[in-house]
């Protein structure tokens, strides 16, 4: 959910810079004002109005913890994220959450949530906005909210208990589970590098701090912090809220089961409508997850689905046309704003017809958008076999084998290239890591990568893929990272700089005492064969005819994840140096340990 609200800030800035700051008269006017909850708590809240407006018109809403994102540092027709419905009339109002910038309360970051709640949360403070809203402003009596990762979970929950004034809701680059895969742990690996800065950042004061890191190379400074329960004896010392409760939480209980957006949500109450990028780096799973589930109790109709080709939070840019070195060739962030005002124009100006089918779900390789009354559509289940020779194969198994490497804690794989620098700064390559060209790792001696043949037809995946990993560990516990990649010609004639890039198409680590179950976690047998199930989650991706695919496996992304100690502890937040210890990992394949990766191939 992360504090992407620097970088997004240096976007706005850069847009004033270039034209939308240019001195004109406006076409709304600001206020900004303190409104009062039910237990009198004031909320710090800025309304842009159409100047002249002679109009009832509807109400989009925005609540953010940010001083800057998704809170109306500019005036809407400046934004490119909402200047299309700017153009066309809506009122716009901005509020901070309780005990964020201006507004009074306490913060309590990402709090528990349920239907049932009888007490105060975001929820009764935005049912409490909108009344006063109706009062307040002269609106048509009908109010959407939306908003991107923090401010997008804001929107999901008051679309869960509405104001009946509240109409529609997109919640966007939303979380879906904070344990299981989004922001702070996936599938029970804890995501070190950024849930220390952002924890930090968010509660080390009313302001929000970025952590005086001595070095610039982030690489370097968290292997020297040594084990995680270094962080409270050297640095937090116990005065960061949310670090404290992830060391006496360290796997699936009611603390993560209570926060999780994916238990609290089910029946759509209103109309919603998800919004996911592919490369998001921070909450891919959420919309995807959110939507899954909203589906399955869906009978009006009411639950939608956009996924495109984008980082975090890129679909708001003025220009999305590229993400890392993938280039979509088309701006596609104008064109999602097309269908969310088109969206929210049905929903709450009664402007129709309805103009999206259920899912709207960009294809990458082929960069053109695709609709689906059903998401996902229907498809053949193909297994991509591992081999000997470090070879892939569809549908063939293969001779027995096996393929080994050493995991050392000592000597982590990066996640992405040096220098790895503070996660929100301007320097920083955070945003695109996931389409970052994976030749970085791929001649380690501690990363398989098995590579197909150059494929002689386009091949077209369209759905859920899911890693079957055999694999055994000489130590008692063990990460196990897996990458479907699309391997690019080794001359690419349309695009000569991607020639031989190895582009992620989807991606997961999975922590292996988890592997019976995230509430009670177990103990590797050592040199056991076990069966990995991994989601990769979801793409809709065309593998070009030259191309080749690749599966690369590893045992350490780092600094984003934590090492394992791959020795067996039953905190590793508690573990100390002693416990961090080399191991042989050995992927099995063909014969009765046939790994493999299920592809949802389209015919």
């Amino acid at each position: 959910m992360g504090s992407k609200h620097i970088a997004v800030l240096s976007v706005l800035i850069g847009l004033w810079q270039h034209g939308f700051g240019q001195k004109d008269t406006l076409r709304y006017s600001k206020e900004e004002i303190m409104v009062p909850m039910r237990d009198g708590v004031r909320l710090f809240t800025r309304i842009f109005t159409p100047i002249g407006n002679a109009d009832s018109l509807p109400v989009l809403i925005m609540r953010s913890p940010y001083p800057d994102w998704n809170m109306g540092l500019i005036s809407p027709e400046r934004d490119p994220y909402v200047s299309n419905m700017a153009t066309d009339g809506y009122i716009f109002v901005y509020q901070n959450i309780r005990g964020k910038q201006k507004s009074e309360g306490r913060f309590i970051m990402e709090g528990p949530f349920t239907k049932r709640d009888t007490g105060i949360n975001e929820a009764t403070d935005t049912y409490d906005l909108v009344e006063y809203l109706l009062h307040h402003c002269k609106t048509n009596g009908r109010m959407g909210q939306l908003g991107i990762s923090y401010p997008g979970e804001m929107a999901l929950i008051s679309g869960l208990k509405p104001h009946p004034a509240l109409k529609a809701v997109s919640p966007q680059g939303t979380v879906g589970d904070f344990f299981l895969g989004d922001d702070y742990f996936h599938n029970g690996a804890f995501r070190l590098s950024f849930s220390f800065e952002y924890s930090y950042s968010e509660e080390s004061g009313p302001d929000e701090r970025v952590f005086p890191f001595s070095r610039y190379d982030l690489y370097q400074w968290y292997l020297e912090l040594g084990p995680l329960s270094n962080v409270n004896k050297k640095y937090f010392h116990g005065k960061i809220p949310t670090w404290n409760d992830f060391v006496v939480h360290p796997y699936y209980d009611d603390y993560w089961r209570l926060k999780s957006p994916l238990n609290y949500s089910d029946t759509p109450v209103i109309p919603i409508l998800h919004v996911g990028g592919y490369w998001d780096q921070e909450n891919a799973f959420g919309p995807q997850a959110l939507y899954a589930k909203m589906e399955q109790f869906d009978t009006h109709n009411y639950n939608y689905l956009i996924m495109g080709p984008w980082k975090h939070g890129q679909w708001a840019d003025r220009d999305a046309s590229i993400v890392g070195q993938y280039d979509m060739h088309r701006n596609t962030g104008a064109e999602f704003r097309e269908y969310q005002k088109q969206w929210f124009d049905y929903w709450l100006k009664g402007w129709g017809p309805m103009p999206l089918k259920n899912a709207t779900c960009y294809q990458t390789g082929s960069n053109v958008w695709q609709s689906y009354d059903v998401w996902p559509p229907a498809t053949e289940a193909r297994n991509l076999y591992l081999q000997a020779g470090k070879r892939l194969e569809l549908d063939k198994k293969g001779e027995a084998g096996a393929d080994s490497y050493i995991s050392d804690p000592e000597n982590p794989v990066m996640y992405r290239s040096r220098p790895i620098e503070i996660t929100y700064s301007d320097s920083s390559n955070w945003e695109d890591w996931l389409t970052e060209d994976q030749r970085i790792v791929d001649h380690r001696p501690d990363v398989l990568s098995y590579t197909g043949e150059p494929l002689e037809a386009d091949v077209v995946i369209t759905g859920n893929v899911v890693a079957h990993v055999f694999a055994a560990t000489t130590g008692s516990d063990a990460d196990w990272v897996v990458k479907l990649i699309d391997v690019y010609p080794d001359i690419d004639k349309s695009k000569p700089e991607m020639s031989g890039n190895e582009l992620i198409v989807a991606s997961e680590i999975f922590r292996s005492r988890f592997r019976v179950s995230f509430s009670a976690p177990e103990a590797v047998v050592p040199y056991k064969v076990e069966e990995y199930t991994i989601d990769l989650h979801e793409a809709n991706h065309v593998f070009k005819k030259g191309h080749r695919l690749m599966v690369q496996i590893q045992s350490t992304w780092f600094p984003l994840y934590d090492r394992n100690p791959q020795k067996y502890v039953p905190n590793i937040f508690l573990a100390n140096e002693a416990d961090f210890i080399k191991a042989t990992q050995t992927i099995h394949h063909g014969g009765k340990y046939a790994s493999y990766i299920s592809l949802p191939v389209v015919h």
